[in-house]
């Protein structure tokens, strides 16, 4: 269970710590300190993992394992791919390696 991507972080709205998965979006834990909300979400996505393999249905794969490619396509308005291209002309710079530099911000 370590290998999935955990987060803590403060619920102004319970006023407690809020454990979150981020291959199990459904799942959380609240808890007054960060380090029983981290136990907790863990906790529940071992119950989770086990209940999936005991049912026989799909075990979400961990993003720290899965392979990516590299490739996405995203649909953009005719004017934005219009300006992407002129900006990334005037940097001299591909258009994928204007909208990767864009993304890493």
């Amino acid at each position: 269970m370590d290998k999935y991507t955990y987060r803590v972080t403060w619920s102004e709205e319970d006023h407690e710590y809020v454990g979150l998965c981020a291959e199990f979006p459904s799942l959380s834990w609240l808890a007054k300190n960060q380090a029983e909300a981290l136990a907790g979400i863990q906790t529940v996505v071992a119950e989770s993992v086990r209940d999936l393999k005991a049912s026989g249905e799909k075990i979400p794969e961990p993003f720290a394992i899965r392979q990516f490619s590299g490739k996405f396509q995203v649909r953009i308005p005719p004017e934005l791919h219009r300006k992407l291209y002129i900006e990334a002309a005037e940097e001299k710079v591909s258009v994928n390696r204007l909208i990767s530099a864009k993304l890493a911000i």
